[in-house]
């Protein structure tokens, strides 16, 4: 593995959620403690199975692996550590300010900015404290902070009397109020992540168009900040041998070739890696030893025991949809589930019965727009382009907000403006003006704002708060944007997620992030499922097998109504495909 070759003493791995960072960081302690050097591994996953995988019994501290001589462990749990850091700066004004006041303050240190910025705090030791970490010659993190918490933590002046002065509506600045005290320790921290002759860069994704451009755009972040040092793994690639007679192997192993031979330019110069798809989760030190061998996935008897189960289809969530005549259906969850193209075959489907349909989609590369010619008579498509609509908001923040602020305020409030909030509220603005006519037709969201973000939007007065405060006595009640969402009589939230346990984790905390302001999800659809698409390849039905524990999760824990949505061998673009999705009867499976 190129990666591992002449190690620098920290190794960070960076990718989206399910690709395999924490599984790879750990093969890799296994491999250089094996190799005789001290290690310790650092774990900030919150599905974190290290200590299932090395059968000992690790937490927020470091203790030896009895398993691998020389490697020693460390979990990290981020919310845990998000909700210490959080009380850390809310205790002092408790009982001092207006209960609606710390009310404000505990959720403008709720969203994910505060959750990224205390696991950089319990990092911040670790990539500084020689007393701490001395005896170790490699520290190896399964995540890595965003460039955008670099930047932050990279900016001059005094981050609390910005918040005091000048935020904006939503700011993500919040979280760096407690930091001004450690500015030093954060900035030792932030150049050893800067040096390359300390620190590695291992970015992780999977042979998927989508998920190679987001990790090429993580790479020219990173470098710009002076993460030089980057490599690149491909993880979960479909080995040659799995594709015979299996039309669906056939198929996902022709896309992923073809994603990487047109690999991204950014990516083109790093030094990579390929591993195999494995059929089953990684757990035990023998199924890690294996992962970073030169093979690819090691040979398997054909699975042929069948396991029945009846799967309520995505007709049958549409059925019930389509009852209602009119109304809103916003689809969420993290990149790469499907969002826009389970939001186009819902669209297609309710305007083949007839109905009226605006289909709004943040997709910018708006495939499916495309390939719709000849939909059905009655959808409306547009298309909201989130980076016109994002410099229009920054635009705007700076030119009104930042009028007031002298130049060190200004650059703070243009990071704070960078972050993945503002793109949220800019895009939730944008299509703030069409969900109005969800009374009379149906309006297919592709996107929203996460639950954090809509209650960041409240309690500045954006919408609710202020409608409320410039009616009159007299007015007729008026229904903004947050009251709609939170009325399931006029909004129907659809969760978006795979069958693998990182996703489904994600999306369950995407649904408590929305219940804390006050919006119930309808019901969540697991898109892309093996289970689903009775594969041949004994791996595929392998991992076919393990994906019923996170399915049957979803649907006895998690969902109040569910569907799932098979993995297909073509892709689902274009009016008749996407029809396709949504006309699948409910139907046993073989797994």
């Amino acid at each position: 593995m190129k990666f591992l070759e002449q190690p620098s003493r920290f190794l960070f791995f960076t990718g989206k959620g399910g690709v395999g960072k924490t599984s790879i960081a750990c093969a890799a302690a296994v491999r250089l403690a094996e190799a005789g050097k001290t290690v310790l591994l650092v774990s900030t996953d919150p599905a974190s199975n290290v200590g299932q995988v090395f059968g000992a019994d690790i937490g927020n501290h470091i203790v030896p692996i009895p398993a691998v001589a020389r490697l020693s462990a460390l979990e990290i749990d981020p919310e845990a550590a998000a909700g210490a850091y959080r009380e850390r700066l809310i205790a002092p004004v408790r009982g001092l300010l207006p209960a609606g006041v710390v009310k404000g303050i505990e959720e403008s240190l709720s969203g994910a900015c505060t959750t990224e910025i205390a696991a950089f705090d319990e990092f911040t030791a670790l990539l500084t404290d020689v007393a701490l970490t001395g005896d170790f010659q490699h520290i190896i993190f399964d995540t890595a902070p965003s460039g955008h918490t670099i930047r932050l933590l990279q900016l001059p002046g005094a981050w609390s009397g910005f918040l005091e002065a000048g935020r904006g509506d939503a700011s993500c600045l919040g979280p760096l109020a407690g930091l001004d005290k450690q500015r030093a320790q954060y900035r030792a921290a932030v150049e050893a992540l800067a040096d390359p002759k300390r620190t590695r860069l291992v970015l992780v994704a999977r042979a998927q168009q989508g998920a190679l451009q987001e990790v090429a755009r993580t790479r020219q972040e990173l470098a710009a900040l002076g993460l030089s040092q980057q490599y690149l793994v491909v993880n979960g690639v479909l080995p040659a041998a799995e594709t015979e007679d299996d039309a669906l192997a056939c198929a996902i192993r022709g896309r992923e070739q073809a994603a990487l031979a047109t690999i991204p330019e950014a990516l083109r110069d790093l030094p990579r890696d390929e591993i195999g798809l494995m059929p089953f989760n990684l757990v035990g030190l023998e199924a890690l030893q294996r992962l970073l061998t030169a093979s690819s996935s090691p040979p398997m008897a054909a699975v042929r025991t069948p396991i029945e189960r009846k799967l309520p289809s995505l007709a049958a969530l549409v059925e019930d949809i389509a009852t209602d005549g009119h109304g809103l259906i916003l689809l969420m969850g993290k990149g790469g589930v499907g969002k826009t193209t389970l939001a186009a075959a819902i669209a297609v489907a309710l305007a083949a019965r007839g109905l009226p349909v605006h289909l709004t989609t943040s997709d910018p590369a708006a495939h499916l727009l495309d390939a719709l010619d000849g939909a059905p008579e009655g959808l409306t498509v547009s298309c909201i382009d989130p980076h016109a609509e994002t410099d229009r908001y920054r635009r705007h923040v700076l030119e009104t907000k930042g009028a007031e602020l002298d130049a060190e305020g200004r650059v703070l409030l243009e990071e704070d403006l960078r972050s993945p909030c503002t793109e949220e509220i800019a895009v939730f603005q944008a299509f703030s003006r069409v969900i109005r006519a969800a009374d009379k037709s149906f309006i297919v969201m592709d996107t929203a704002p996460t639950g954090h973000t809509l209650l960041l939007l409240d309690a500045a007065g954006a919408y609710h708060r202020e409608v409320e405060r410039q009616k009159g006595s007299g007015d007729q009640p008026t229904i903004t944007p947050m009251m709609q969402l939170q009325d399931p009589k006029q909004t129907k939230v659809l969760l978006v997620t795979l069958a693998e346990t990182t996703p489904v984790l994600e999306a369950a905390q995407l649904q408590r992030d929305l219940r804390r302001a006050g919006i119930e999800p309808w019901g969540w659809v697991i898109n892309m499922s093996v289970a689903a698409s009775f594969p041949h390849s004994p791996l595929l039905q392998e991992r076919a097998r393990h994906e019923w524990r996170e399915i049957e999760a979803v649907a006895s824990g998690h969902a109040a109504r569910a569907a799932i949505v098979p993995l297909l061998k073509d892709e689902p673009i274009g009016k008749d495909r996407l029809l396709a999705l949504c006309q699948a009867s409910d139907s046993a499976t073989h797994s």
